[in-house]
């Protein structure tokens, strides 16, 4: 108990201090993760909106390797960029291997799919109430797949928050592209790791406590945004009750 406090007295410290090597660390897992999240949104927005609308033969298959991908392993993900980012693999040329840039491309690959499923799903639903009015008045699908994508605009920004949960509390595809190099590749989840097993439960407690803050902080911004989006969706519930006198008031009116 007594380790535990004092790790946790000496984690606050150095979160309050803002400790140089600390605020790398945390800087740079915001920045990966934020970068990751703008790539994969941008693809997955637009073609999960074409999914939803769209029918075509080999679909259901398309949709079955869609949701495969969503429970990928982040450690194959990593396995699978490493393989493309090395000398002799096919993006070899861009010598990105254990760099920033590598982190960013496998947390794409991992969020993609994440992004392009939920936006399926929810376009898939709009589709259903509205395409028909759509269609009616000459929309083709692709038109009718940005229509409804500015629709459900508020409700993506729940997708939009939940890719980027994802993408910062990931471990595996990092630490194989990045190799978890000091000052370079070094991010929160992989600095968590390596420092507990090295027994600097300080600094691993302190990256521990701001990922759960960022993740916190993540989950009460869905709340908010789903609580806006009801207020959107009635924006005066008061003009429901009380407008129009009830039956009880009318009979005792003289």
């Amino acid at each position: 108990m007594n380790t535990f406090a004092d790790s946790a007295r000496a984690a606050l410290s150095l979160i309050t201090s803002l400790d140089p090597k600390f605020g790398a660390i945390v800087g740079r897992s915001l920045l990966v993760s934020a970068l990751a999240c703008l790539i994969a949104c941008s693809a997955g927005l637009l073609l999960g909106a074409w999914l939803g609308v769209a029918r075509f033969r080999g679909r259901a298959a398309v949709l079955a390797v869609l949701n495969t991908a969503l429970a990928l392993p982040s450690v194959v993900v990593g396995l699978v960029v490493y393989l493309l980012l090395s000398r002799s693999g096919p993006l070899g040329f861009l010598g990105w291997l254990f760099s920033f840039q590598a982190m960013v491309l496998a947390q794409t690959v991992l969020v993609l799919p994440v992004v392009t499923a939920l936006v399926r799903q929810s376009i898939e639903d709009a589709e259903r109430s509205h395409g028909e009015q759509f269609a009616s008045l000459g929309a083709r699908r692709f038109m009718r797949s940005l229509v409804l994508l500015w629709d459900e605009r508020f409700a993506l920004l729940t997708v939009l928050v939940a890719a980027f949960g994802r993408a910062i509390s990931e471990v595996g595809a990092v630490m194989v592209v990045g190799g978890n190099i000091e000052g370079f590749t070094r991010v929160m989840t992989t600095s968590i790791a390596l420092e507990t097993s090295k027994g600097d439960l300080p600094l691993a407690l302190a990256l521990g406590l701001v990922l759960l803050g960022v993740v916190l902080l993540l989950n009460i911004l869905i709340a908010l945004l789903r609580r806006w989006r009801e207020r959107l969706d009635d924006p005066l519930p008061a003009l429901h009750t009380g407008l129009a006198p009830g039956p009880a008031a009318r009979s005792a009116a003289p």
